[in-house]
Formats: structure tokens, sequence, C-alpha cells
């Protein structure tokens, strides 16, 4: 009842001010609904409300986007994912509010693009725009010919969004033991100390587009600092008690990506260089389960057409460097994608195939979808999510969750 008595009034102040300010108004509304394959059971139930509000001055300009979602007809979540204003000068810009940032070159991955925190509520199945979290950020960009110098400085830590227990796309740790959880430093607070800042240099030339980046942030997925209770009494170690504590840890970032053209092929790649990052170790001896190790993360990418057919993969490999045989992460974790568009009828209809293939665990997330579009509107999609694989990989720990689903959507 509370929600819903604040959500009236953000719509009360924004009908006021949409009266006094004239502002551009557009969004969408969207039913969206989705059924597993196994069982016949609603994956998905959804009703979503976007508005987008902007404000174009001379020098000024204003955006607001709030996002309502209905799931089940009875649970409402309203989400903000931008209000900023723009600041133009001569040869710099200013953005200062929640915003969204979006950098690199790939498609379906996050290597450079980790300013904006993740929702990973539904997993990777949203529209990646509605995956990435808003953060409050001011965003410096200042401009020299082709070349662009961006700074960003984020004052409060946002972390990924998991999914809670209840949800199909919870997957709860396994212990030994029941463990005991301290959530005393799961949280990091606001302080010109504990503040994030990220760097990137970015050109455009005729042969070639690259960024270089980098950040020192906080790693967005605690590390769980798991504690155990070891009773070497009898000889041999025997597990009695685990303590879990998550806490977020420091990262030094840097990394950049390029694309050029070549022949009529787009030769795209990203990678990022992680310096800090904690993982689970199995060590049965271990007193706090984590080993710091530095970790890389890249990908190479092939986008070209054959006639009307669009076509894209990409090679990801994520690797751990100086690997410990006893951590619970595979040293090399190698996942390709597969991406092939196709549209009729006066690109009216629609036809796309997209895949992650997961190579180390022998796994896969197939995702084929058609989409109709009656008119600029109003369109119609159908699609499924089918996840392949056993509990072990990164996609067939939900071979459960495969579904049908459908979503209509009006766009205004």
């Amino acid at each position: 009842m509370k929600k819903i008595f604040l959500i009236l009034i953000l719509i009360l102040i924004i009908s006021q001010f949409t009266m006094a300010q004239n502002p551009d108004i557009s969004g969408f509304v969207r039913n969206y609904e989705g059924v597993k394959f196994n069982n016949g059971d609603f994956s998905i139930i959804q009703q979503t409300l976007n508005l987008n509000f902007e404000k174009k001055g001379e020098k000024i300009d204003f955006k607001a986007n709030p996002m309502l979602y209905l799931y089940n007809s009875d649970s409402l979540n309203l989400r903000f994912r931008e209000v900023y204003m723009d600041l133009y000068f001569k040869n710099f810009d200013l953005r200062i509010g929640r915003q969204q940032i979006v950098w690199g070159k790939a498609d379906g991955a996050f290597i450079t693009d980790i300013v904006s925190p993740l929702n990973l509520t539904e997993f990777l199945l949203p529209d990646f725009d509605e995956i990435r979290t808003g953060v409050e950020a001011i965003k410096f960009d200042y401009y020299v010919g082709n070349s662009t110098f961006e700074v960003i400085g984020i004052p409060v830590f946002t972390p990924t969004v998991k999914p809670t227990q209840g949800s199909i796309w919870y997957k709860q740790p396994a212990f030994p033991v029941a463990p005991t959880f301290d959530w005393s430093k799961s949280k990091i607070k606001p302080s010109l100390e504990n503040s994030e800042l990220f760097m990137k240099y970015s050109a455009l030339t005729s042969n070639i587009d690259f960024e270089i980046m980098g950040g020192y942030t906080w790693d967005d997925n605690p590390a769980m600092h798991i504690h155990k209770q070891i009773d070497m009494s009898s000889g041999s170690p025997v597990l009695i008690g685990i303590n879990v504590m998550p806490e977020h840890h420091r990262l030094y970032v840097g990394g950049g990506s390029f694309s050029t053209e070549i022949k009529g092929f787009i030769l795209r790649g990203e990678a990022a260089y992680y310096n800090g990052k904690y993982f689970q170790t199995e060590d049965p001896l271990a007193t706090d389960a984590l080993v710091e190790k530095n970790y890389l993360h890249y990908l190479i990418g092939l986008d070209f057409n054959i006639k009307d057919v669009k076509l894209s993969t990409q090679f990801i490999q994520e690797a751990i460097l100086d690997y410990d045989e006893n951590m619970q992460n595979n040293e090399m974790e190698n996942t390709m994608t597969f991406l092939v568009r196709y549209d009729m009828f006066r690109e009216t209809l629609h036809l796309e195939l997209f895949s992650y293939i997961g190579l180390s665990n022998e796994d896969a997330l197939i995702r084929p979808k058609i989409t109709y579009d009656f008119d600029d509107s109003f369109s119609i999609l159908l699609g499924s999510n089918i996840f392949i694989g056993d509990e072990s990989g990164r996609f067939g720990q939900y071979k459960d969750n495969s579904m049908g689903y459908f979503k209509l959507k009006y766009s205004f």
C-alpha cells in the first residue's frame, strides 16, 4: 500500500511538471508473459510502463526516465533508470545525476562496460538497456577534434542486483554445514574516500574506432569471506561451522576496445585487466576460503553480411592469472556468441537467433525470436530461451527454466 501511495505521488509530480514545462514525452507500454517448457508454469507475468521526459535547451538539457514494472498483478517495482541534467560548454559537457553509461564494443558481454552495474534478477534475459542499473555520477566529456576525454566520478556505490529467494533465478550456494551470515561489511558508506573514478580516451578515425579506459572502483559482486571452524582434535581436519561475511573490495581496472572495417567485415576487440579480484577456494584448511588474483577478460568479434542476412560471432575468454588449483573457478572460461538476423517484408518481420555457447562447460543459452511490426507504434514478439547443459555450467544450471514467451509492445 505504501509503494502504491508513493507511485501516485510520483505521477502527480510528473503531471504537474509536464503541464508547467511542456517537455517531450515518449515511452512504451509492454505486456510480457513466459511459460516454462518442463511444467507449463508461468515463468514471468510482467506489465511495464516506460516514460521518458526530455527538455532540450540551448545550453541545458533535462531527462527523466522512470520505469514501472507490475509482476503477477500484485508486485510493483519502480526504477529510475536515468534522471540527469546536461550542461553544454564550448569544448566540454557535464552530465550530472542518475545515468546509464555504456562502454566497449561487445554484444551481450560486459568487459570494459563496468561503470553501470547489472540487474540480474532475470539473469541475462531482459533487453540490455534494462539490465544496466543507473548510477549517481558526474560525467565530464572534453572534445579535441575526433577525440574525447571522459572522466566519471561516482560518489555512491551501487552493487549488482541479485535474484532473491523464491525467484527461479536464485541459486543457493552449497555449504557442507548450515552457515551463519555477517552482513556488517556488505555496504559501502558514501564518502569521498569510497568514491569510484573512471576515465576513458576514445577516438574515431577513418580506419579505426578505439577506446582506452581505466577505473578505480569497487567490485560490484561481493566476495564471500567464508570463515571455517576446523576441529583438529581427531588428528584430521573436521569442519564444524561456517560464518559467511560478504564484502566488496577495491579493484583497479584497465583496458580498451576497438572496431575496424576490413573489406566489408567489421572486426571488433575488447579487453580488461582486473587487479586484485577475489575468488573462492575449496581448500579444506583455508581459514578465509578466498584468494586474491589478477584477472583478464577479453573478446574478439566479427560482424558481416551475406546478402540481406546479418551475422556476428564473438570468442570470449576469462583467464585467472597465477592460478591456484584449489580455486572453484576454472583457470580459463571460454564462451562464444552467435547472432543471425534477417529482416523481411520491408523490414516489418524480423527473424533473429542469438546464442551463448559455453565451451568450457559444454552448455548454452539459445534465444530465437520473431518480431512483427504492425506499424511504427505496435509490435508483437514471440521467442524462446533455451538452456542446455548440466548444473556446473553458467547456462546449464538454469536448464529447468527454459521457456517460451511473447511480448506486446506499444510505443509512443
